[in-house]
């Protein structure tokens, strides 16, 4: 049986005391897609794209998005509008997880899975050192499993999937849409900060 590092559970029980983690209902799939971090009335909205399993999207989130929300989302410029795009199935069953503790804990969760990416995907057993992670995050075990049991919640995961490809042609992870125009791959800062300026009115 897989276990959590010393490490991710002194991160996840950081992150419980921070938004005060209690054990709660989990969600269902009518309450799955597009999660949004800051002011929903903020004039630039960015999209990203990323699957749970992609280095580059880790990468994002653990060194340039820190900066950004900093910058831009706690200032009210920008609101993050976050849309799963799993590349694999082991991405995915990360996305129902996350999805599965609810809209309120779905970016604390996703950081938390970005800033231990390594330690749970390469995991001799990655789904089970997932179920750990949620129950550290106050998600028991059998209400993710049963998350990952609904089917609903995993189509729901892959609907996102399909709309992003229909509607911008995303080919790679992480992509974002900032003001109506597609950038693939992560950029540094001061890029983000030149494309967000450009797009405020």
């Amino acid at each position: 049986m897989s276990k959590l590092t010393p490490h991710l559970r002194a991160c996840l029980l950081a992150l419980g005391l921070l938004f005060g983690w209690t054990s709660a209902s989990p969600a269902t799939a009518g309450e799955v897609g597009e999660q949004v971090l800051g002011d929903p009335q903020a004039p630039v909205t960015m999209v990203e794209f990323a699957s749970l399993t992609c280095p580059h999207c880790a990468s994002f989130h653990t060194d340039t998005l820190p900066a950004l929300k900093e910058r831009y989302i706690d200032t009210g410029k920008v609101k993050l509008v976050m849309r799963d795009f799993p590349l694999d199935q082991l991405a995915l069953a990360a996305s129902v997880i996350a999805h599965c503790a609810g809209p309120d804990r779905y970016f604390a969760f996703i950081e938390a899975m970005f800033a231990n990416q390594q330690s749970w995907a390469r995991a001799a057993d990655p789904v089970q050192a997932l179920l750990q992670l949620a129950q550290v995050g106050g998600l028991a075990q059998d209400q993710a499993r049963a998350c990952l049991d609904d089917k609903s919640m995993a189509d729901a995961v892959l609907q996102m999937r399909l709309d992003a490809q229909e509607q911008y042609d995303i080919k790679s992870t992480p992509s974002f849409v900032i003001d109506g125009t597609l950038y693939a791959g992560n950029r540094s800062v001061e890029e983000f900060g030149e494309i967000i300026e450009e797009a405020t009115p």
